[in-house]
C-alpha cells in the first residue's frame, strides 16, 4: 500500500489553478521531495494533502485513508509542520509539548516520558523551560518538528522546513529528518525551494511548476537522464543571446542549447572537449563571452531542462541564532 496517493488532485482559487490535476504514488519510508519555486503549488498540494484544504476536483488516500471521507482519521496519522507554525513566545517548550501530547491522549506520566524523548531527539534539553520567545530562528523550527511527532506518526508533512534558516540550523534540520527516515520508517513528504535540499535529503522527488507535475524520479536518475557535461559560457550584451545559441547549436557534439540567465547553457557529451570550440565559434561570429564554466548536471541543470528556466529561491531574512 502507498504511503500517499493521489490521482488528478486539482485545486482551483476563482480563475488561479494553483495545483492542475498532479498524481502522486509515495512508498511508505521515503524522503519525498517536492521541489517548486513559490508559487508554484507545494503549499496548496501539502494543505489538501493534510486536510487543511478541499480539493476541487481528484482523489488522495493517506496511509490508506481518503482525505475526505476519513479527514478525522487522517490526522490522527500524521504529523504536520507548516511554514506559518503558531508558536506561543510566552509558553515555555515544555508546555507547548505538553499541550500536545494531551490532545492526543497522552497524560501522566506516559506524556512526560514522550515530552523528555522528543527534547532529546531534536536536541532541546537545555531550552525546554526557556520561553518560546528566547529561541533561534533554527531552535524554533526543531521545537515545531518535535510537536509535529509527539503521536508517533507515520507519516510526516515538512512545508520548506528549512526557508530563511542559516546554515547550521539548515544542516541540524537535514540531520533530524533523515534520522526519522532511516532508524524510525517514518514517510516524509517535504517541500522545498532548495536544490541541495532536494538533492540531499530526497529518496524520490518531483519538480512541480505552474501547478503540474513537470519530472519525478530520485535526484540521481533525473541528473543521469542528462547524462552530459554542461558548458556555461555568459554572453555579454543580451541582443547577442540568440545568436549565440544558434552559433552554439552549430558546433560538433553539441547535443542542445538553452538560454538562461545572460548565458548559453551548452550540453555535450565532453565538456573538457568541447569547450575550446565553443568559445571559438562564439568568437569568430563576433560574439563577446565572459565567464566559461564546466559542470556535470545537477538538479539546477534538470530544473532548467524541465521548465525553461532556472528555480528562482524567494528568501526572507534568516531568523535570528545559528544553533542548529
Amino acid at each position: 500500500m502507498s504511503a500517499i496517493w493521489a490521482e488528478g488532485l486539482t485545486k482551483h482559487f476563482d480563475e488561479v489553478r494553483a495545483v492542475d490535476g498532479i498524481d502522486l504514488d509515495i512508498a511508505p519510508g521515503t524522503i519525498f521531495g517536492f521541489l517548486g519555486q513559490n508559487g508554484s503549488g507545494k503549499t496548496t498540494t501539502i494543505r489538501m494533502l493534510t486536510t487543511l484544504l478541499r480539493p476541487t476536483a481528484g482523489r488522495a488516500r493517506v496511509d490508506g485513508l481518503d482525505i475526505l471521507a476519513d479527514a478525522r482519521a487522517v490526522r490522527r496519522q500524521i504529523g504536520v509542520a507548516l511554514q506559518e507554525a503558531g508558536l506561543d513566545d510566552v509558553q515555555t517548550g515544555r508546555e507547548l509539548l505538553t499541550l500536545q501530547a494531551r490532545l492526543f491522549g497522552l497524560g501522566g506520566s506516559a506524556g512526560r516520558q514522550r515530552v523528555q524523548e522528543l527534547f532529546g531527539i531534536v536536541d532541546l534539553e537545555d531550552a525546554a523551560d526557556r520561553a518560546i520567545g528566547t529561541y533561534s530562528g533554527g531552535m524554533k523550527r526543531r521545537l515545531d518538528l518535535a510537536a509535529a511527532l509527539v503521536h508517533r506518526p507515520g507519516i510526516l508533512f515538512l512545508d520548506e522546513p528549512t526557508t530563511g534558516l542559516d546554515p547550521v540550523s539548515r544542516e541540524g534540520i537535514w540531520r533530524y529528518v533523515t534520522r526519522l527516515s532511516e532508524e524510525d520508517g517514518i514517510t516524509v513528504f517535504l517541500t522545498t525551494q532548495y536544490l541541495e535540499e532536494a538533492d540531499r535529503l530526497a529518496h524520490d522527488l518531483a519538480i512541480i511548476d505552474e501547478g503540474r507535475i513537470i519530472a519525478r524520479g530520485s535526484p540521481a536518475e533525473m541528473k543521469a537522464r542528462i547524462g552530459t557535461d554542461v558548458v556555461t559560457v555568459q554572453i555579454l550584451g543580451p541582443d547577442a543571446l540568440d545568436r549565440a545559441a544558434e552559433v552554439a547549436a552549430a558546433v560538433e557534439a553539441v547535443e542542445r542549447v538553452q538560454i538562461a540567465d545572460g548565458a548559453a547553457v551548452v550540453y555535450v557529451p565532453d565538456g573538457a572537449r568541447a569547450v575550446a570550440r565553443i568559445v571559438l565559434a562564439l568568437d569568430e561570429a563576433g560574439i563577446e563571452v565572459g565567464d566559461v564554466a564546466i559542470s556535470r548536471p545537477s538538479l539546477d541543470d534538470v530544473f532548467l531542462e524541465a521548465t525553461g528556466h532556472h528555480l528562482q529561491v524567494e528568501e526572507p531574512q534568516p531568523a535570528e541564532g545559528g544553533a542548529a
